[in-house]
């Protein structure tokens, strides 16, 4: 069943859902950081495909009205920034979705990503009726680290060559939240300096770990 997918502000930051008529500017943001994004984008394990943008967004739409997903659009003023996706929905027993972003580099480090992660998170809980989001990351992606670690995304395990990403398997740490933890919400927890400390850091053990590949303790 389709969840509509609505536009959430905060401050100078808003997602919205992402349209057909934002292909010219997503191409333009993708091109334009594409030193930026490369090392962190999604690659396919069996060959390179040509990338249509209008196509992704149709795919994303169309995942959206199957119920599995909520393709947005981050903005700041206005402006086109990134994209945030919110996927793998499952509802039932399990009632669980994960957390994708990028922004463009001029936008990075002024809280935009906390800010967009924050609204999709409290949507997902109290509107979608999630019961735990997930975000993965790669060990080397520090400045995605450090927004899970402002909203206080607990830290779960490091995943061995879970996602093919710039073309090979790749590690990822996995952080998450539950909706009992957070009846304030992710955006209000944190814009109230209420994320309890060291909630969202990586032990300095799983750090090491990571950087050794096939040491993980079991």
């Amino acid at each position: 069943m389709a969840t509509p997918i609505p536009t959430l502000t905060h401050g100078e930051v808003s997602i919205r859902p992402i349209r057909l008529r934002d292909a010219k500017a997503l191409e333009r943001e993708l091109l334009d950081n594409r030193g930026w994004l490369r090392k962190w984008e999604a690659t396919n394990p069996y060959g390179a495909l040509s990338f249509d943008v209008r196509a992704s967004i149709r795919s994303l739409q169309a995942n959206a009205r199957a119920g599995f997903g909520l393709p947005f659009a981050i903005e700041v003023n206005g402006e086109f920034a990134g994209q945030l996706n919110v996927s793998g929905i499952t509802y039932g027993s399990l009632s669980s979705a994960t957390i994708g972003y990028w922004v463009s580099e001029r936008f990075a480090g002024k809280n935009v990503t906390p800010t967009a992660v924050a609204l999709a998170s409290d949507y997902s809980f109290f509107q979608v009726g999630m019961h735990r989001m997930e975000i993965c990351i790669r060990p080397e992606n520090e400045p995605s680290l450090r927004v899970v670690e402002k909203l206080g995304y607990r830290y779960e395990g490091l995943r061995r060559r879970y996602i093919h990403i710039n073309g090979d398997w790749r590690d990822h740490f996995c952080f998450a939240l539950v909706a009992d933890e957070l009846p304030i919400g992710v955006l209000r927890r944190w814009t109230d300096g209420r994320v309890p400390a060291g909630a969202g850091s990586v032990p300095e053990s799983e750090r090491m770990a990571a950087r050794v590949p096939g040491t993980h303790p079991a």
